[in-house]
């Protein structure tokens, strides 16, 4: 027995659109056929009618925090995947700064069960690349590869030793997986929870500084040149990494590079004040020029995909304002109706190239054979309603996180329903 979605709108190219009939089989997409041409045949099939909501392949959002193990109060697998699910995500990488981190054999396997007993979207872990992500000593890459790991990051932190992180490149390269960078260099951020701008200036706070990120990008870009490696940089945010980046891969070296949605929509412009920590990231929000330059970086293909960062933290600690509460907001539930509603309904991008970036281009980034809607490909499905107008109420989540500075936006673009390899894993 498969199952029909019916009256589906596809595109076809930029904002255009088609109807189709697509048969889920196996896990498969196993048949996508014209609706004007004959009916489809149902009997022994389930039937689910799509109503002309939007039938994209499952997003894909390479840079997740699960929490799970050791900070379970924040997340878990279970409800960090269900988050997941909500926002239409099928394929989540989840970051290694658990506790323990993800360093030994035994944790990759920890995850990688709990996701498949109590996970209800594909969960790809990364390993850290420094025991204990204390950046003294390499992790056993041969073996965490074996285990399952997608990647190296020691996400959270900036890997701080130039000499550590080439060793850490050339290791990677030799087994033919990526470094995945979160670039920070600690002398330019001790004391700070803002971006050097316009709030920490009215507020009178030592701010985050460009160059902090900016430093490693052009330290690891120069690095990657010389080990060959695959380097995808974490999070970027600021107009120095976006020129930098642009010019690496100008001359040809290896380097991808991501952006979350808060640094495309968010300056610290828009903070409201210091008692608010849901707008406390890392990196920071930064200037409108920065957001510009992000936006323009994404557009032209120096930026190769948007990722959430989804980073949940308990109430009680949010609650302790700018200064004192940790980093991070959610993201999986409101990331696709966020960029739909403020880049796609105002015309600024097609709606193709918005879900390419959250599909296609983080799958062939990442050597991954998913994010494709067409015949034979994992069905692997998000069913979009693009009409239909509601605002962020966090208290809807799936996540136990509620730390959004999204409250009470009025979006478009909310997923209906997600399936992962033909099981629908969420369904409105």
């Amino acid at each position: 027995m498969g199952i029909w979605i019916r009256n589906a709108s596809v595109i076809k190219d930029g904002n255009e659109l088609e109807k189709k009939h697509v048969l889920v089989e196996d896990g498969k997409i196993s048949r996508i056929i014209e609706t004007d041409g004959g009916s489809a045949d149902l009997t022994g099939h389930e039937v689910v009618e799509a109503d002309g909501k939007l039938l994209t392949a499952g997003l894909i959002d390479m840079h997740v925090h699960l929490r799970e193990p050791g900070f379970e109060h924040k997340e878990t697998i279970a409800t960090g995947t269900r988050s997941a699910a909500r926002g239409g995500f099928t394929t989540i990488a989840c970051m290694p700064n658990t506790r323990p981190v993800i360093d030994t054999v035994e944790t990759v396997k920890y995850v990688l069960d709990k996701a498949q007993t109590e996970g209800v979207v594909r969960v790809l872990p990364y390993g850290c690349i420094t025991k204990n992500e204390l950046g003294r000593e390499l992790t056993d890459f041969e073996a965490l590869k074996e285990a399952g790991v997608i990647g190296f990051t020691d996400d959270g932190v900036g890997v701080q030793s130039a000499q550590m992180m080439k060793d850490a490149m050339a290791k990677a390269a030799s087994i033919g997986l990526p470094v995945i960078a979160h670039c920070e260099d600690n002398t330019l951020v001790e004391g700070a929870a803002v971006t050097e701008g316009a709030f920490a200036k009215k507020h009178g706070l030592k701010g985050i500084p460009n160059e902090s990120e900016a430093i490693h990008v052009g330290r690891d870009i120069l690095l990657a040149e010389a080990t060959g490696v695959h380097y995808h940089v974490c999070h970027v945010s600021t107009e120095q990494s976006v020129r930098l980046i642009r010019q690496a891969k100008q001359i040809g070296i290896k380097v991808t590079a991501e952006v979350c949605p808060h640094h495309l929509l968010l300056s610290d412009e828009d903070i409201p004040g210091v008692d608010d920590a849901n707008w406390k990231m890392n990196p920071p929000l930064r200037t409108p020029r920065d957001v510009q330059a992000c936006i323009e970086g994404l557009v032209d293909g120096t930026l190769d995909m948007v990722v959430t960062d989804h980073a949940p933290h308990s109430a009680e600690e949010k609650a302790r304002g700018l200064m004192l509460a940790p980093f991070g907001i959610v993201g999986f539930e409101t990331a696709f109706p966020l960029l739909y509603t403020k880049f796609v309904a105002t015309g600024q991008w097609t709606l193709q190239f918005l879900v390419d970036r959250m599909t296609k281009t983080p799958a062939e980034v990442f050597g991954l054979p998913w994010g494709r809607l067409a015949e034979g490909a994992a069905a692997d499905l998000t069913l979009i309603d693009l009409e239909t107008e509601k605002a962020v109420d966090p208290e809807e989540f799936a996540s136990k996180g509620r730390n959004t500075p999204f409250t009470g936006w009025k979006l478009k673009g909310w997923p209906t329903l997600t399936m992962v390899e033909g099981k629908t894993v969420w369904s409105e």
